[in-house]
């Protein structure tokens, strides 16, 4: 497990017991999602999958110009993708399998106003997953890729988002709606638990009041 928050982990690795093993990292960071696999491998072995979930949304519409929130989003939702993949890829292709599972968005799958760089930064992960799905196919390497979809889930996200009124509104629409992150969990669970010729590519989950 790697995470920024070292305290959070450290928590979560106490629940799990002796099999869960954690690191500092920052998925921003390239160097920090080497050593997370270099851990991975040295503790375990092997690397069977790869959970890459961390995400921020600052929100805003392009006409303000939060050009540091852009970056930051393309920082995290796009480059801390691609160094996680990066990371692990190596030794899925020595080993001819893996399964590589990335927390898009139902904004990955539409547009939506006052999110545009957001947005973006979703659909990359579709297309990428998606594009990459294909090559493996091709390539016949035996990695499965998942792509996972959720609307609103009770998680940190909108603590990204600065103060307005269409922040305000959003959390009253999360407090009524939003799902358990263990929906999210289980939606996982799921994918990784399907036989070797089965890939799970695309999972869409959202509350029964969201539109």
């Amino acid at each position: 497990m790697g995470a920024r928050r070292e305290d959070r982990l450290a928590q979560l690795a106490e629940e799990l017991g002796e099999h869960a093993v954690f690191q500092r990292a920052d998925v921003s960071n390239e160097t920090d999602m080497n050593a997370l696999a270099g851990l991975a491998l040295s503790s375990f072995g092997k690397i069977d999958a790869l959970f890459a979930n961390a995400g921020i949304m600052p929100g805003g519409n392009l006409s303000e110009q939060k050009i540091d929130d852009w970056k930051r989003m393309v920082d995290c939702n796009i480059n801390g993708v691609l160094h996680a993949i990066a990371a692990v890829l190596p030794q899925f292709l020595r080993q001819k399998s893996g399964h590589i599972i990335v927390t898009s968005s139902a904004a990955g799958l539409r547009s939506v106003p006052g999110n545009a760089v957001y947005c973006g930064t979703k659909h990359f992960v579709r297309a990428l997953l998606d594009s990459f799905r294909m090559e493996a196919v091709n390539e016949g390497s035996g990695i499965k890729t998942t792509t996972i979809y959720p609307g609103a889930v009770q998680t940190e996200l909108l603590n990204s988002v600065a103060p307005s009124e269409t922040k305000t509104m959003v959390e009253a629409f999360y407090r009524e709606a939003a799902l358990d992150p263990n929906v999210i969990a289980d939606a996982v669970l799921y994918a990784l638990s399907q036989p070797p010729q089965v890939d799970v590519s695309d999972l869409v989950i959202r509350s029964i009041k969201e539109a």
